[in-house]
């Protein structure tokens, strides 16, 4: 099934099943690996809104969550440049920290945050991303949990957007035109 977001058109690449069923799978992953200890879920917005929500009633632990504002993206290009952090005012030192990123591609934000919260001692970092893109990906910290590996193509939907539309699409899209027409 095709899709049209604003000018671009988009097929079906995850479904609101598939990424419902991963999105337990990580949850218990987590809930393994943190057994026994709290957790703090930091999420990145926007994106990151839908899957945090659907994945933190999958970890079963007493966990407190937090949203915080990271952003390389204009349109359907990384900027290449990190806005800084807006709204983090948890204090994280000594606590158990879990991000929540909709997408890691260049992973540019990503080592933003992660050098920026590393400074404000927490007892540890973890990442998880529902998607990621190995092509693009340009630095060699880990990704501890991962939803889905893509190819290097814009998504949209499931929280993910084209210039702000989008996110409420329950299924994950591909672009299915080229980015120059």
């Amino acid at each position: 099934m095709k899709i049209k977001v604003k000018d671009k058109e988009f097929e079906v690449y995850l479904t609101a099943e598939e990424i419902s069923q991963r999105n337990s799978q990580l949850g218990q992953a987590i809930a393994q690996d943190f057994a026994g200890e709290e957790l703090l879920v930091i999420g990145i917005l926007n994106g990151s809104f839908v899957f945090m929500a659907d994945l933190c009633r999958s970890i079963d632990l007493p966990l407190s969550a937090t949203f915080i504002k990271v952003s390389s993206y204009s349109g359907t290009e990384s900027t290449g440049a990190v806005r800084s952090i807006l709204g983090m005012e948890e204090k994280i030192e000594g606590k158990n920290v879990l991000v929540v990123e909709d997408i890691v591609d260049t992973g540019i934000s990503m080592d933003y945050l992660i050098k920026a919260l590393s400074e404000l001692n927490p007892a540890r970092i973890s990442i998880v991303t529902l998607l990621h893109k190995p092509e693009a990906f340009q630095f060699n910290y880990k990704l501890d949990y991962v939803g889905f590996e893509i190819p290097n193509k814009f998504v949209v939907g499931y929280g993910l957007d084209y210039d702000g539309l989008g996110r409420n699409l329950p299924d994950i899209y591909q672009l299915s035109t080229p980015l120059n027409q």
